[in-house]
């Protein structure tokens, strides 16, 4: 008895696999499904890229419990996770309903997606703008360059625009310091900073800062 219940129970869900597997072959449904993907992926990559970050972050740079260092993690996983994803489902939503792909359309439908779900002014969302303004830069750069907006470099202009970052950064981080980024103000004080502190061959080598107990 048991087992013909069990057998049943296969048979059901073979049949709606094969069921939900033709649905995923009509075309009429494939700028909807597509929508629905997106979603998925955007939540999927959001959470590989944060979790690793958050984690090194976290244990690097944060104080507190374990319990509180973990929460911290989940949280902003969680919240890059759910902001790609809805950026995703909304972009690519409104791409669908406007029936047409053009470089317009493109263009505003993610800055409705951008100001609807990463408007709000906080640490994740932060370093998610800071990080696709530097790729922008570069991409518009180099799309001048191949429009014919400005001459091609005889020589390669990074090793100017290397120094020219450093340059400015260490500036703003020794005399303007609240102008940068908490991370990255966190970052450049355990490097610059934190190097020229120490007691003993215990927070020279082996770790950053003296403990308590010392």
């Amino acid at each position: 008895m048991a087992g013909g219940a069990m057998a049943g129970g296969g048979d059901a869900l073979r049949a709606l696999l094969r069921a939900a597997n033709a649905l995923l072959r009509q075309r009429r449904y494939r700028a909807a499904l597509a929508v629905i993907k997106g979603f998925r992926n955007g939540a999927v990559y959001g959470a590989k890229i944060r979790a690793p970050h958050a984690l090194v972050m976290t244990f690097l740079f944060k104080s507190g419990s374990l319990r509180e260092k973990l929460k911290s993690i989940a949280q902003a996983t969680y919240a890059h996770s759910r902001n790609l994803a809805y950026f995703v489902f909304t972009y690519k939503g409104l791409l669908a309903a406007q029936g047409k792909k053009t470089p317009f359309h493109s263009f505003l439908a993610a800055c409705i997606g951008g100001w609807l779900v990463f408007g709000d002014n906080n640490p994740v969302n932060s370093q998610i703008i800071m990080y696709l303004l530097s790729r922008i830069l570069f991409g518009l750069a180099r799309l001048a360059v191949d429009k014919g907006y400005i001459p091609q470099p005889r020589q390669d202009p990074f090793p100017l625009l290397a120094a020219l970052v450093w340059g400015t950064v260490l500036w703003l981080f020794e005399y303007h310091r609240e102008t940068l980024q908490p991370s990255l103000q966190s970052s450049m004080t355990y490097l610059y900073e934190d190097s020229e502190v120490w007691h003993d061959v215990s927070d020279f080598l082996i770790y950053n800062k003296r403990t308590e107990s010392k």
